[in-house]
């Protein structure tokens, strides 16, 4: 995905198809957007002033996707039940979650945004 494609303060919906990148999901107006996966593996991308960064997409809480709630600053709220999350790492600002949700290291390569995997987060974000 370009980093063109991401304005600062929004957030758009991903899936990780392999080492070669992102597909983009089709984006609507707010910045969300709805993915399919081969994988299974969906990811949220959240543009901040800080910088780019990675999630998994789906709340820890009760499964909601995080890209349908709202990016405050370097907060991500849960769009179901208002857990919030610290985008840099994942970790839980506000109830009711109490699992972080998976985070992920993120490069611009020539204006794109590349997101490295970490296997051994697959099932976190599910395990709770």
């Amino acid at each position: 995905m370009a980093l063109k494609d991401i304005p600062r303060g929004q957030m758009r919906a991903c899936v990780l198809l392999d080492r070669r990148g992102v597909e983009q999901s089709a984006a609507d107006p707010c910045g969300a957007g709805v993915e399919r996966s081969l994988t299974g593996r969906e990811i949220v991308l959240c543009h901040t002033k800080q910088g780019i960064f990675a999630l998994d997409n789906i709340c820890t809480h009760a499964h909601a996707r995080m890209n349908e709630g709202r990016l405050r600053g370097l907060r991500l709220i849960c769009p179901l039940h208002g857990a919030s999350f610290d985008v840099r790492d994942g970790r839980v600002l506000g109830a009711p979650a109490t699992v972080p949700l998976a985070h992920h290291a993120v490069r611009i390569v020539e204006g794109f945004v590349e997101v490295a995997l970490d296997h051994s987060t697959l099932n976190q974000s599910t395990s709770a």
